[in-house]
Order: C-alpha cells, then structure tokens, then sequence
C-alpha cells in the first residue's frame, strides 16, 4: 500500500501553507484531510472553496450534514462520516435519530429530511440520471429548483474529499474519534 504524507504547516507546499494556517486558527487543528489535499494547493484551495460556497447555499445546516453524511457514507468514506457526524452532533445540534439513521443508512425519522437523504443517495446512485418522479417527490416535499442544486454542490464537494480520503486511507484526527465510523465493505 502506498502511504501519503500528512503534511504539517511546515512541510506542506509554500501555496497550501496559508491555507492550512486559517484551518489551524478558526478550528484549532488542521484535519488531516486538509493535510493530505496539501500536496495539491489547487485541490486544498478548491475544497475549502466549495466547502464555503456550500455553507452559504438555501440548506439549512442540518440539512447540508444531511447531504454530507448521505454522501460520505454512500461513498464509504471513514474519515468524513467521522468528520460530519462530530459536526452534525457538536456544532449544527442534529437529533441523534437522524445522525444514526444517516450513519447506518436507515430511514430517517424526519420524512422531510428523510427524502433529501434518499434524493442524495439516488443522484450517487444513479450519476445524476435522476427520473423525474423522484425530482417531483424532492421537490413535493419542500425543495426547491435551487436547493436540488445546491444538493449537487454538495455532493461535488463531499465526492472530492471522499474519493481524496479513501485514496489516501487519511487517519482520523483525534477530534472526530468519539464519532469513528467503520466502512462494512472492502476495498478493491
């Protein structure tokens, strides 16, 4: 198996150091996906890009956890659903139900959310091949035209970070480890 840096302040890239720096003062750590995307400045830059982008969409923040989690966990990423499970629970104050719903793929027991969930999941699913009974259901149900989008940037921004964390088997950092979650299938 390969093994990928995580790099430090200090031994990333000079254009990933700013970047990593800011992590550092608003959350008082670098996460180790940052630290990995380091090797790129472009690929960190663009992560933190989408990442603000996303939190400035229509979802409400329970709702952007929704699609975080229903993205990661689709795409068996150990780190992000750690990651978003900690942000879900500590800082956006997600009902427990529905971060171990969205954990263990079960319904959820908001039907509201439990739609966006299953919306998420058929736009993976399907490459975004999605019919439109179940744009209708999404949008039936409260969505609008422009938080479907805002769905898709999400899923942009959580594939990035899933496919760059599986790749490089990013260890977990000691403040998602009370939210460690563990993949069932094996890698290929």
């Amino acid at each position: 198996m390969t093994h990928f840096k995580m790099h430090t302040i200090e031994t990333a890239p000079e254009a990933s150091r700013a970047m990593l720096e800011v992590s550092r003062k608003e959350l008082g750590f670098v996460p180790n996906q940052y630290a990995g995307l380091a090797d790129s400045p472009v690929a960190l830059k663009a992560y933190l890009t989408l990442s603000d982008l996303f939190a400035k969409s229509s979802l409400s923040p329970i709702e952007q956890q929704v699609v975080a989690l229903a993205v990661s966990v689709e795409n068996e990423c150990e780190f992000c659903v750690s990651a978003h499970s900690t942000i879900a629970r500590g800082a956006v104050k997600m009902p427990a139900p529905i971060i171990e719903a969205l954990r263990t793929g079960s319904k959820l027991p908001d039907a509201k959310l439990e739609i966006l969930a299953s919306f998420v999941r058929t736009v993976i699913r399907s490459h975004g091949w999605v019919n439109d009974s179940v744009v209708k259901t999404f949008i039936d149900a409260g969505y609008t035209r422009a938080q479907m989008l805002d769905v898709i940037l999400g899923v942009s921004m959580k594939t990035l970070s899933n496919y760059t964390n599986n790749i490089l088997r990013t260890p977990l950092n000691k403040e998602f480890e009370g939210e460690r979650w563990t993949r069932t299938k094996k890698a290929a």
